[in-house]
């Protein structure tokens, strides 16, 4: 978990930019030994493959491990790493393709070595008296038909070479003789150990090759020219959508780019970090939406032509627009050609080289131990890591302000700023744990001399500006790592559990001391995604100026305290309560160190006034519709008066009319009167 590797969207540029060396290293007198890590015992297939590529006057490393392997060559303890990648019965060798992917190794050379069991025992012992055959497992399996054919039981062991060891230095298992016991491994074992080879080529099938990769710190794709035969190898995952590989492989069948090999298996634990990493940074409505699958697969392709080449960096490109992750692993020339750096020392050491063999390197006799390590800035955050890696280190710290007491309280001893060379003196880390507005102030002011050779840790919100000012300022000998803790001490409780921690192994040459060190974080179950600082900053800078400015703004003033709240309150009040504990310097980090931050700030000025602008528009509204309204209700009241006067009105005149009309009935005229009379 400690480790995932370059990441995606790897540039040509930083691949193949600086200058290769020669890859010699000087030991004494001997200007030309070039030293190279195998897995196994002296004698090993994978050292004979070695001196077969490489030529036989070259040393050779044995290493317990395929990692051991990486390592060596990234603490520059061996210039090349040779390790098998896929044999022609058994398959690919997949803990190698997940250790390319954690180590920062590009891939210069490979080798198809033909493998050829020999049954080896001790001098003058008799084939017809071998009972028992002892080897590694797939050895065995390989041998199967002759052991039958022959009566001999196989016994399984560790490893074919050292089965060899095993009988020369009488270490066999229970019942096991060196009288009626073989070995079965290269030849080149037999020699070794001083073995006499009664059976040569007893494997059943004579199709058994092994292909290896010669892997170096630096690559050979700018040495590679038309006329050399080319092979790239790259590892890619893609999005669980319909179609993906097909839309992926298009990318090269469509420029005619002809493939040797492609494969696809789980993703490791690493790179599947990184990929729930970069889709939590997606959003929540993304995390909602994107199906993560039970198993992600990374797609290893090796196609034929160099990187370099105008087809291949179009395909790439298109590549890279569809996954989700990619990292070119090398270009190199094929079969078991050198170019380059790799070519002229392997020469040169056919000439003058020894042809030496050794299974120790220096660092082997370096004993886990604990770390001193030196907190420069031992505010909030200082003392937060440094109280949590006191636990298994020894750890002291040194502020401009004094901070005696806290460090008393914390069982750390406290240096004033003027007793900076005293403090760096013994330190195997200097932690830089200060803001990332003075921290070019606070490393020029460092006894910069005495800070060789050691492990220089950054712990800056943002990692681009501390990265380039620790590798202008400080000497070469010194190692880098940029980190970004994704958590604090108001972010975060005692528990680090599934936190991420975001580094970049800048500068290494000390492999196991970063480790030690890293270790710390792995050791508190945090989640360890390597991204290198720029990718970092591109990730995380907007949403972390974003996150502060909202906390800042917000306020714990403004967010009382309630009996029953929503999550998204609870959320808010959670973010102004971070906010609220971190300094102004800071906030103004996130703000000079991230371009995009005055229009983040412009956004939120124009938004908020444009909400100002329609809560305005809105009330104006309803105060227009209310008055409107109200004018409307006093027109109606004053037609329905009128109205009602008009009904009135007419009520009455109705009235006085029927009056009228019952007069004039009962009225009786004169002349009719005085006719009644006569």
């Amino acid at each position: 978990m400690l480790l995932v590797v370059t990441l995606a969207h790897q540039s040509f540029a930083n691949i193949f930019a600086s200058t290769a060396t020669s890859g010699v290293l000087q030991s004494g007198k001997d200007e030309v030994m070039i030293k190279v890590a195998y897995q196994g015992e002296p004698g090993a297939y994978s050292e004979k493959s070695t001196r077969e590529l490489l030529g036989k006057m070259v040393h050779t490393v044995g290493r317990p491990c395929f990692e051991d392997c990486y390592k060596a060559v990234m603490n520059q303890e061996c210039d090349y790493a040779c390790v098998p990648i896929e044999n022609s019965l058994g398959g690919s060798i997949h803990d190698n393709y997940d250790l390319m992917l954690r180590y920062d190794l590009t891939i210069v050379g490979e080798h198809d070595f033909r493998v050829n069991h020999f049954l080896s025992a001790m001098p003058g012992v008799k084939k017809e008296d071998i009972k028992y055959a002892i080897s590694h497992p797939q050895a065995l399996a390989q041998c199967d038909n002759y052991l039958r054919a022959n009566g001999i039981t196989p016994i399984p062991t560790y490893d074919t070479a050292g089965s060899a060891k095993m009988i020369s230095e009488d270490k066999l298992p229970k019942g096991l003789s060196r009288e009626n016991t073989a070995a079965i491994a290269s030849d080149l074992a037999a020699e070794t150990y001083g073995l006499d080879v009664l059976a040569a080529r007893i494997e059943d099938d004579k199709n058994n090759y092994t292909r290896f990769l010669l892997l170096a710190r630096k690559g050979v794709g700018r040495y590679l020219t038309k006329d050399i035969p080319a092979k790239t190898s790259i590892v890619f995952t893609l999005p669980d959508s319909p179609g993906a590989l097909y839309k992926a492989l298009a990318c090269f069948s469509l420029r005619d780019i002809d493939f040797s090999k492609i494969e696809s298996r789980p993703t490791s634990a690493n790179l599947l970090q990184y990929l729930r990493f970069r889709s939590e940074l997606e959003g929540r409505k993304a995390r909602e939406t994107a199906k993560m699958p039970r198993f992600r697969y990374c797609f290893h392709l090796d196609f034929l032509t160099s990187q370099l080449d105008e087809d291949a960096q179009n395909a790439l490109h298109h590549l890279r627009e569809q996954a989700s992750f990619i990292r070119v692993l090398g270009s190199y020339p094929q079969k078991s050609r050198l170019i380059g750096p790799v070519k002229k020392a392997a020469e040169r050491v056919q000439r003058l080289g020894t042809g030496s063999s050794a299974v120790t390197l220096p660092s082997d006799n370096t004993n886990s131990k604990r770390l001193k390590i030196g907190i420069i800035g031992y505010g909030r955050f200082g003392r937060f890591i440094g109280k949590k890696i006191s636990k298994d280190h020894d750890v002291c710290c040194l502020d401009l302000i004094d901070k005696s007491k806290e460090a008393l309280e914390d069982g750390i001893e406290f240096y004033p700023k003027y007793d900076a060379s005293e403090f760096v003196k013994n330190l195997d880390v200097v932690v830089l744990a200060v803001p990332i507005v003075d921290f070019e102030d606070v490393v020029l002011s460092l006894p910069l001399d005495r800070l060789k050779g050691k492990l220089i840790v950054e712990t800056c919100p943002l990692g681009s500006h501390p990265k380039e000012v620790l590798l202008r300022c400080v000497p070469t000998g010194a190692d880098i790592i940029s980190t970004t803790p994704m958590f604090g001490p108001g972010s975060s409780s005692e528990s680090w559990d599934g936190l991420p921690l975001l580094y970049e192994k800048v500068r290494i040459q000390d492999m196991k001391r970063a480790d030690s060190y890293l270790s710390i974080f792995e050791k508190e179950r945090c989640r360890l995604v390597e991204m290198s600082a720029e990718d970092v900053d591109t990730s995380i800078a907007d949403a972390e100026f974003l996150t502060h400015l909202t906390g800042r703004l917000l306020n714990r003033d403004t967010l009382p305290p309630t009996i029953v709240s929503s999550k998204e309150y609870a959320a808010l009040r959670d973010v102004a309560e971070m906010t609220a504990a971190d300094t102004f310097d800071m906030f103004y980090g996130l703000f000079k160190f991230n371009p995009n931050a005055s229009t983040h700030l412009n956004k939120m000025r124009d938004n908020l006034a444009k909400i100002e602008r329609q809560i305005a528009s809105k009330e104006a509204y309803l105060a227009a519709k209310a008055e409107l309204q109200n004018d409307e209700r006093q027109r109606i009241l004053a037609e329905c008066k009128d109205l009602l006067r008009e009904v009135a009105l007419s009520d009455r005149n109705e009235e006085n009319n029927s009056i009228k009309s019952e007069i004039s009935v009962v009225s009786i005229p004169a002349d009719a009167t005085n006719s009644t009379i006569k």
